[in-house]
């Protein structure tokens, strides 16, 4: 009995045959459900908000508005993981408390481990964020005027703008962001600090502030630097009043990683 000789070309086109059979089978099989969450709440202007979820992201806005919004946007791979994943908010007229409950993971075997929760959330602006963690993902605060912003990342991006409040953030690993489109006069401190990785602070010209910044392993990039340092100057302290300091502070801290202030609009 003669066995069949197959030609280079009919070899190659069934393993094109084969690989796009697999591409289309998985597709399938990747392909994440959703489940959307949005709700609106009365709350005081003034009220502490605390927020915490584990994978995904996190975007806060401050608003002239009265309510507060939440748009939260599960993700999961099978409904039955969809189902697990929980969001859980506990309003209060002075206190909300959002919470994302996933399962609990299991220490041994095969199990379903997707799933992630992104938040979009609009508060009074001047509402304090006494509260923010997230373990994996990002984190975006934006406009918020009340007393405090308090916002954890374990890892990845986490990013604060045009917030005139007392601002402390953490990341332990990925890129920290500091964004300032215009400047208000007045006493408020911004404090970040970065475990590993890069940190920027972009602020206006006529920005006034103490700024102290330091990296234990890495390098500093000023861009407030006075004349005669340089703009591109590198170092690993800084210690200056950048327009008279007015009473505004910003305290950057790196263990791991560069420091980069730039001035916006020279």
């Amino acid at each position: 009995m003669r066995s069949a000789i197959i030609s280079p070309q009919s070899f190659r086109l069934i393993l094109a045959v084969l690989l796009l059979s697999l591409v289309s089978c998985g597709s399938a099989t990747d392909r994440a459900l959703e489940e959307i969450f949005e709700q609106s709440y009365t709350i005081e202007p003034t009220a502490k908000v605390t927020i915490k979820n584990g994978d995904g992201a996190v975007r806060v806005y401050g608003s002239a508005a009265t309510e507060m919004r939440v748009e939260a946007i599960k993700r999961a791979y099978t409904p039955e993981r969809l189902k697990q994943i929980v969001v859980n908010v506990s309003v209060q007229p002075d206190s909300v408390s959002i919470e994302t409950i996933f399962p609990k993971k299991q220490a041994w075997g095969l199990f379903d481990r997707s799933g992630t929760v992104d938040y979009t959330i609009v508060v009074p602006q001047t509402a304090s964020i006494s509260r923010l963690e997230l373990d994996n993902g990002e984190v975006l605060v934006d406009g918020m005027h009340g007393k405090t912003v308090h916002a954890r990342v374990g890892s990845g991006q986490l990013s604060e703008r045009n917030c005139i409040s007392d601002v402390a953030c953490s990341l332990g690993r990925g890129a920290l962001t500091l964004t300032y489109e215009w400047w208000k006069q007045g006493r408020f401190s911004i404090r970040a600090n970065i475990a590993r990785g890069t940190a920027w602070a972009f602020l206006p010209s006529d920005a006034a502030f103490h700024l102290i910044a330091e990296t234990v392993n890495g390098n500093i990039a000023n861009g407030f630097a006075e004349q005669g340092e340089g703009p591109a100057r590198e170092m690993s302290k800084v210690d200056m009043l950048v327009n008279d300091g007015g009473e505004a502070s910003i305290q950057i801290h790196a263990t791991e990683g560069n420091i980069k202030v730039v001035e916006a609009n020279p």
